[in-house]
């Protein structure tokens, strides 16, 4: 990395998957605790960005996993998403990048036009699949009932919930739905698989009853912990489109570089919050139906509005020069982008982080030679802006993952270890040296 253009020396040493670690003792049962944030009432700031609700204990909240909310798409494929969930139970497993002994969820509505109905909703510990481990199902409660009601456009938080959690641990978190959600708010791109049942199955141990599947995540934007280690600003946020959301890394492995660099933090004895907020297809400078708002817009809600957020890691740019003009996928070209203006929204996210007092590491944007739509006048592009990463200053710091994983042969190319196939997004070893490849004293 370089950090205010001086380099410093880094290992691109790959790392393999850490083990899951084991559980932490279980809790004895559910607990409520009052300071849950609903929609109607939360609060916003002069930014646009929903304010956080207050912890019961101060402010003591850690993010432990997040999800970037969309709008409802089936651009990468079939989902429930258009037709959300009626008598429904829906199952989700996330990885947490840090622990504790106390767990709460978030829940969005951000792209509903109506209020969101929750019947319920359960925590518990990740067994195989669908199935959680026995004694281990917390009810969630939302100011202290068992049901809650999102206001369209909002979230909400849950009590907290006793579970105590340990850092790289895997929760399953259910939510049953009585009456018609219609259109979900959701994250198209998990690399996880989600399920559902029909009927009422959120305090169910077994799989059994969820045979549907799908990979992408519903409402679910957020797990935060609390206790244990104090709450410091330290969390991360890696910022994007589909290379940090982790498109073509394997499904249900935690192989996305934000992943592995949270394995790292804990290897090294240092967990912390690695929070990813990449949206596959997105852009710095333009909003999409399929892709999400544009980066300059989202960023206070996805980024800035984590918890105790210190740092933020910035990839972002290589679809506003590959999804435009002829080279575009059919239906979705949008206008042509100069460096200046890829450098202009840059240095707006820039702004917008200093001006919380968050730093912010920019990443150079990987090669992409033979994908769908590589041009030269692309590539040309891609070079200038890298260019200007590398020597701006503009940056708190600067991470060359374009040098870590091209291909030395031809630097326009992903290396072939590197290439998940389709020379663009890089392979499981490839989301290994980018994570690498980030020096874990600089973020």
């Amino acid at each position: 990395m370089v950090r205010r253009s001086k380099v410093a020396l880094v290992t691109a040493a790959l790392l393999g998957a850490l083990s899951v670690l084991p559980a932490g003792p279980a809790a004895t049962g559910p607990v409520g605790v009052a300071g849950t944030a609903h929609a109607a009432d939360a609060a916003h700031g002069a930014d646009g960005a929903p304010r956080t609700a207050a912890a019961p204990d101060g402010g003591s909240w850690r993010g432990g996993w997040a999800a970037a909310p969309q709008r409802p798409t089936e651009v990468f494929g079939k989902n429930w998403s258009g037709g959300g969930f009626a008598r429904q139970t829906v199952r989700q497993v996330v990885r947490l990048s840090t622990g504790g002994e106390q767990v709460r969820i978030t829940l969005s509505n951000r792209y509903g036009t109506a209020p969101l109905k929750v019947a319920g909703a359960t925590v518990a510990r990740t067994d195989r699949g669908a199935a959680v481990r026995s004694g281990s199902v917390r009810q969630l409660t939302f100011g202290h009932r068992a049901s809650a009601t999102v206001g369209a456009g909002g979230e909400l938080f849950s009590d907290a919930a006793g579970l105590p959690v340990r850092p790289l641990e895997s929760v399953t978190v259910t939510l049953y739905f009585a009456a018609p959600t219609g259109p979900t708010t959701f994250h198209a791109k998990a690399t996880a698989t989600s399920y559902r049942a029909t009927g009422d199955h959120r305090a169910d141990v077994a799989a059994t009853a969820f045979t549907a599947t799908t990979t992408s995540w519903y409402y679910l934007s957020g797990v935060e912990v609390a206790g244990g280690a104090g709450a410091r600003r330290d969390a991360v946020v890696t910022f994007g489109d589909s290379i940090t959301d982790g498109y073509g890394s394997t499904v249900d492995a935690d192989h996305r570089y934000p992943d592995v660099l949270a394995e790292r933090c804990v290897a090294a004895g240092r967990p912390r919050s690695v929070l990813n907020a990449g949206i596959s297809g997105n852009q710095l400078t333009r909003t999409t139906a399929d892709f999400g708002e544009k980066a300059v817009a989202r960023f206070p809600k996805d980024a800035l509005n984590a918890p105790h957020v210190g740092t933020v890691i910035l990839l972002e740019g290589i679809n506003d020069i590959g999804m435009n003009g002829p080279a575009a996928r059919a239906g979705a070209p949008t206008p042509e982008v100069s460096v200046r203006q890829l450098i202009s929204a840059q240095r707006e996210l820039i702004r917008q982080a200093h001006r919380r007092g968050v730093k912010v590491i920019g990443a150079t944007l990987t090669p992409f030679k033979g994908a769908a739509y590589y041009t030269e006048r692309g590539e040309a592009t891609r070079v200038a802006l890298n260019r200007w990463l590398r020597t701006s200053g503009a940056f708190d710091g600067v991470v060359d993952l374009d040098r870590v994983v091209a291909d030395p042969a031809d630097r326009t190319r992903l290396a072939a270890a590197y290439d998940s196939g389709d020379h663009l997004h890089p392979s499981d070893a490839g989301y290994r040296a980018m994570a690498g490849a980030l020096d874990l004293d600089a973020l």
